[in-house]
């Protein structure tokens, strides 16, 4: 993607801009492009229920606003962040990229109920990390609800869970999955727009 370019970040559903896996996430990424981080409404109020996505889309979308400077501007984030920046996108909203951590394909237990209606319609490249381990999102209904489209790079980050937490005799860290993280995303900007 070029220049340095400009990450607005959203949080997830049980989460908050500064807590741990936002933290994580930010360090890695910062030498690769600069990080933005924000709370959703609900979050700022400390309230623990999420908004509405419409809410959710329109706080992306103001913030986003606020930080467009001409740099190329990639949005996303953590779980439900990363989706209600994808459904932005796919609604049309100028961006130059997607960055999605664990993209919560369908609620735990329930692979039946599907989150992919829109991902068909996302026009700008998208790096999707997701962890092995991830309840939310079933590796073989992810490949096949984007492994035809053509923007969309996915990667799987084995033995992680939700959180990109990994168990000890998987002989992995966390410190391994970020760094993965890290020089997979490194890659993915290199690549030509």
């Amino acid at each position: 993607m070029g220049t340095y370019p400009i990450f607005l970040m959203a949080h997830g559903a049980g989460g908050h801009k500064d807590d741990r896996g936002m933290l994580q996430l930010a360090q890695v990424l910062a030498p690769h492009m600069e990080v933005v981080r924000f709370n959703f409404p609900y979050s700022e109020a400390g309230s623990a229920r999420p908004d509405s996505m419409p809410v959710l889309k329109e706080s992306m979308a103001a913030a986003a606003t606020r930080v467009r400077d001409g740099r190329k501007l990639v949005i996303g984030g953590r779980s439900m962040g990363g989706r209600a920046a994808s459904m932005l996108e796919a609604d049309g909203f100028a961006c130059d990229g997607l960055l999605l951590f664990a993209y919560p394909l369908h609620p735990a237990g329930k692979p039946e109920k599907m989150r992919n209606a829109h991902l068909s319609k996302i026009r700008v490249p998208v790096l999707c990390f997701n962890g092995t381990r991830d309840a939310l999102c079933t590796r073989e209904l992810m490949e096949d609800a984007v492994g035809g489209l053509p923007n969309w790079t996915l990667h799987w980050l084995q033995g992680a869970d939700h959180s990109f937490r990994v168990l000890r005799s998987s002989g992995r860290t966390e410190a391994l999955v970020y760094a993965e993280i890290a020089e997979i995303t490194q890659g993915w900007l290199a690549q030509p727009a």
